[in-house]
Formats: structure tokens, C-alpha cells, sequence
């Protein structure tokens, strides 16, 4: 009954939309009227602000930061100590010891009854479906995105150059929730008869609580997080990026016909179904493609704007740590400033949520913490790195133009420019690397087009994993997924979905709640799973 039930809901979902529109109904207009009560509602609850000296804080925000922070020192700043060993197993440095050593020295009964080394790829093979350059990169194409491009320049706009220092900081610490999760990730997840991996929180909260006799919890908080992941994927990771990508290219095109906006859908929902239709291989197999070509275009544009204003760097540097330390600044002091970079830096990289660990689960390798360490990679990248960037050329632009004064702020997204317009966050970056690189948008559109693109294809493996989580195994609840997100992008592409996207934005960052209570749960684990890698490779290098 459930497998008739998804195909017609499949089956009748697009039959809906488009006879309301033939009757002129204005299906996105209905929508938005009707969901828009609810979005409130969810909203004020995932995003509930706490004040903190004068300013609201959203109680998600805190629960990621104090979660990481404790896992940095519960680690042993193992976000640090061990970023050269990240680095190294992401290149396949200890592909070696993952896939054929016998790690007697690390506490495993080997060999078994017959003799037979059940590590050794020789004889059965390791489980996973990616590599670990691939598991990341499928992880960081569905954070590396329109957040690092419109997000940060609010982020500068509304709180200031210091911003950037605290977005950095709190990019740092989420290296340390990415390794937690990401090894709980690993360790918890199951293999299908096919060969495929089931892996994320839904499976960790499901299995590690249970070890921790809290089965009904753990099972409780894991269908919660599936509900929450499948929604987020239709909306944040899926009609919020073709929405976003659609907008820039209607920009380029000079355009603002809505039948410009259902093609480029239709267009971009083929590209993605071609890809996610191979499962999280091709996707993995696209990503360590897509994800290195989009980063090196958009940070080498950026290193190409400051470095041809050399002058300028002492003066933007300047700017941001006087911002971030000067406690009588206007635009909210130390402690305003610092919000501003925590909450964008948490936006951005999501480390906590618990959706990058469903990518980093297919890795294949016998040891947990070795993604986990990689997956430590994915915040320093995405935030350290990228959202820098975007910040430091937005600071020497506006130094040097004056395109805009900090704090002219209409509302979250909206701020005003030296002539008194209004301007959005892609806008405002648009605008920064137009005025240092004329016709630059046109590289612009091409990076907003893949960071939506490469986003809703980890999304989709996200939504998918959830999907399955909830509804089961087999080949039905996987084509009513794929086709019931492809579909999503169309509509993402042509409509203007406001409330959808804000209450889709909330499932997502309601995912934390659930999650960090397994983290926290959870923990000793990942600390013996670090304790045991280390080891195997320490007993490598000695022979």
C-alpha cells in the first residue's frame, strides 16, 4: 500500500500544479498565502533568539557553537593536531592501511576461523562506495554554495569587516563537530544486499543509542531527522539553489520573463537527474570534478582582485581587526560583531546538522575516524578559505569605492549602496567583483550556477537517504524520490516559493537538535575510533 500511495502522490503532484496554474490560480501566490502561517511558526521555534547583551541570538546558533567548542577540547583540538593527517589520507596516503593491514595492533580479532584476514581487500573487499577525496567533495558541494557568496556579504554589510575574523573562528571549531559526526557516520552505517551504503545520523542515533540502552530515544530522534533531512532536500537543498541560479541567469540574460526561469529548470532538472540517477558514485565521480573547478574560479577571481590591490590589504586588515575588537563600534560592539560571523560562518558550512555525514558514510575504508578527520577538511575549506575570500574582496572593494556603508541595512537581505539603491547579498558580491573585474557577472552567473547545481546533487543523496530511512529499501521509494525532486527544481527555478524556502531553511537547521544530542551521546566513541586509526598508522610507519 505505502509503495501505491508515493507513486501516485508522484504522479498526481505535477497534475496539480499545472492545472491550477491553467486555471490561473497562481499556484506559487496560493502557496505561499497558505503556507506562510506555518513557515512563521517553525521558524520562530528552530530559530528562537535568545538575547544576548542587547542582541537575539537564534538558539540553534548557540546549541552548534557550544557543541563544537566542546568537541574541540573534548578532542583534544584534534581539529588542529591532526589537519596534517587529514590532508594526507584525503590524498590516499593511508589507503594502504584501510585497505589491506591486519590491525591485530589495534584491537580487531583477526585472522578468523579459516585463516582468512577479513580486512584484506584481496579476499573481500572494503565497504564503501567512494574515495575519500570523493566522500568530501560530495560533502562540500552541498555547503560550498550561495551562502559563501550572498551570505557573506550581508554577513560584512550588517555586522562589519570584523565579522570576518569570527566567522574564521567559528569555521575552525566546526572542523571539530564535522569529525564527530562524520566518524559516527561511518561506524554505524549498513550495507545493503546490493552493495550499497545507508549511513548518516538516522542510523548512528538509531544503533549508538541503542548500544547506550536508549533505543526508543535514539529511534524517536532518528525519524525526526529523516522527516526534517527529506524536507530540507526539496527545499534549502533543492528550489532554493534552482531558484537562486535562475535569478542569476535571468540577470545575465537580461530578462525577467517566468517562462525563462520553467526552461532553465526544466534544463537543470535533466543535468541533475542524469547524475543522481547513478546514486552516490557518479555522484561522487561529478563532485571531485565540479566541486575543485568551481572553488579554483571562484577563489583565483578573488586572489586576482587583491592581489591588484596590494595597497590596500594593510588598510582592509586593519578594518577587519579593529571591527572585530573595537568594543564601541556602531555597528554593535564586540558582541554584535561577533554574532554576525558566528551565525553566518554556522549557516554556511553546517557542521553539527548531521547531513554531510550521509556522504561521508559511503567512504570506503575499515577505519571510522579516517573520514572523520577528512571530513574535519570540509569546514576549514568552505569557511576558512572561501567565505574569507568573498569577505576580504567585498572589504578592498568598498574601501576603495565606497560601494556601500556598513550597517545601511533595510533589512536582513536587503542593504543601500552609496546611491541610495537597494541590494541584495548576490548583488552585492556581483557588484564588488564587477567593479574590480568588468564583466565579471557573466563568471558570476557560471559560479552561481554550478554551486546550485553541485549543491542539490548532495541534497537529493541527503533527501534520498531519508527518504529511504522512512519508507524502506527498493527500487519504488527511489524513483518517487528522484522524480519528486526533479520536479522541485522546476518549480524551485519558476516560482517565487518564499515561505517554502524559510520553512525548509528551519527543517534543515532543525536538524541539529537530535543530532547533537547523539554527538554528545556518542562522543567516547569517536575519541576510541581517533585512538584506534592513530595507532594502525604509528604500527605502519614502524614497519
Amino acid at each position: 500500500m505505502k509503495k501505491y500511495l508515493l507513486s501516485f502522490f508522484t504522479l498526481v503532484l505535477p497534475i496539480i500544479t499545472f492545472s491550477q496554474e491553467a486555471q490561473g490560480m497562481g499556484f506559487d501566490e496560493k502557496i505561499e498565502t497558505w503556507f506562510k502561517p506555518i513557515s512563521d511558526v517553525v521558524s520562530s521555534v528552530v530559530f528562537y533568539p535568545i538575547s544576548i547583551v542587547g542582541r537575539d541570538v537564534p538558539i540553534v546558533i548557540i546549541i552548534l557553537l557550544l557543541g563544537a567548542l566542546y568537541f574541540t577540547i573534548y578532542n583534544r583540538f584534534a581539529n588542529f593536531r591532526l589537519m596534517g593527517v587529514a590532508i594526507r589520507a584525503t590524498r590516499g596516503k593511508y589507503d594502504e592501511i584501510d585497505h589491506h593491514v591486519a590491525e591485530t595492533v589495534a584491537g580487531d580479532s583477526t585472522p578468523n576461523d579459516d585463516g582468512d584476514s577479513f580486512e584484506t581487500i584481496q579476499k573481500e573487499g572494503v565497504i564503501g562506495e567512494v574515495t575519500h577525496f570523493q566522500a568530501l567533495t560530495a560533502a562540500l558541494s552541498a555547503t560550498v554554495g550561495l551562502g559563501n557568496i550572498a551570505g557573506v556579504s550581508v554577513a560584512i554589510a550588517v555586522g562589519g569587516p570584523g565579522a570576518t575574523i569570527w566567522m574564521i573562528l567559528a569555521g575552525l571549531l566546526g572542523m571539530s563537530s564535522k569529525l564527530v559526526e562524520a566518524t559516527l557516520g561511518v561506524k554505524y552505517r549498513e550495507v545493503g544486499e546490493d552493495g550499497k551504503i545507508y549511513g548518516g545520523p538516522m542510523y548512528y542515533l538509531t544503533k549508538g543509542l541503542k548500544e547506550k540502552g536508549l533505543g526508543g530515544l535514539g529511534k524517536v530522534l532518528a525519524v525526526f531527522f529523516a522527516i526534517m533531512v527529506v524536507g530540507g532536500s526539496f527545499g534549502g537543498g533543492n528550489m532554493f539553489q534552482a531558484n537562486q541560479a535562475a535569478a542569476q541567469f535571468k540577470i545575465l540574460a537580461n530578462t525577467t520573463s517566468g517562462s525563462a526561469g520553467f526552461w532553465f529548470g526544466v534544463v537543470l532538472a535533466i543535468l541533475v537527474g542524469l547524475v543522481i540517477i547513478g546514486g552516490i558514485k557518479r555522484i561522487g565521480k561529478v563532485t571531485e570534478k565540479v566541486v575543485p573547478f568551481m572553488a579554483i574560479i571562484f577563489v583565483g577571481a578573488s586572489l586576482v582582485i587583491i592581489f591588484m590591490n596590494v595597497s590596500i590589504i594593510p588598510a582592509a586588515i586593519s578594518e577587519i581587526w579593529d571591527g572585530a575588537f573595537n568594543a564601541n563600534s556602531a555597528l554593535g560592539g564586540i558582541i554584535g560583531v561577533m554574532i554576525v560571523g558566528f551565525q553566518r560562518a554556522a549557516f554556511s558550512n553546517e557542521a553539527g546538522v548531521g547531513s554531510a555525514s550521509i556522504a561521508h558514510a559511503a567512504v570506503k575504508t575499515r577505519f571510522p575516524a579516517s573520514e572523520g578527520i577528512v571530513a574535519s577538511i570540509g569546514p576549514f575549506i568552505d569557511t576558512v578559505v572561501i567565505c574569507t575570500m568573498t569577505a576580504l574582496v567585498i572589504i578592498i572593494v568598498n574601501l576603495k569605492n565606497s560601494l556601500f556603508a556598513y550597517g545601511d541595512v533595510v533589512n536582513k537581505e536587503v542593504l543601500l549602496n552609496s546611491n541610495g539603491e537597494r541590494i541584495g547579498g548576490v548583488d552585492l558580491t556581483s557588484l564588488a567583483f564587477e567593479t574590480a573585474i568588468p564583466n565579471f557577472s557573466i563568471v558570476l552567473t557560471i559560479a552561481v550556477i554550478l554551486f546550485a547545481f553541485s549543491s542539490m546533487l548532495s541534497w537529493s543523496y541527503y533527501g534520498l537517504q531519508g527518504w529511504t530511512y522512512l519508507f524502506g529499501r527498493g527500487k519504488v521509494a527511489d524513483i518517487v524520490f528522484k522524480a519528486l525532486f526533479l520536479i522541485m527544481v522546476v518549480v524551485g527555478a519558476s516560482s517565487s516559493l518564499g515561505s517554502v524556502i524559510d520553512f525548509s531553511d528551519a527543517m534543515i537547521f532543525a536538524m541539529v537538535f537530535p543530532n547533537i544530542i547523539g554527538l554528545l551521546i556518542l562522543a567516547p566513541k569517536v575519541r576510541q575510533e581517533i585512538k584506534r586509526y592513530l595507532t594502525a598508522i604509528a604500527h605502519d610507519k614502524k614497519e
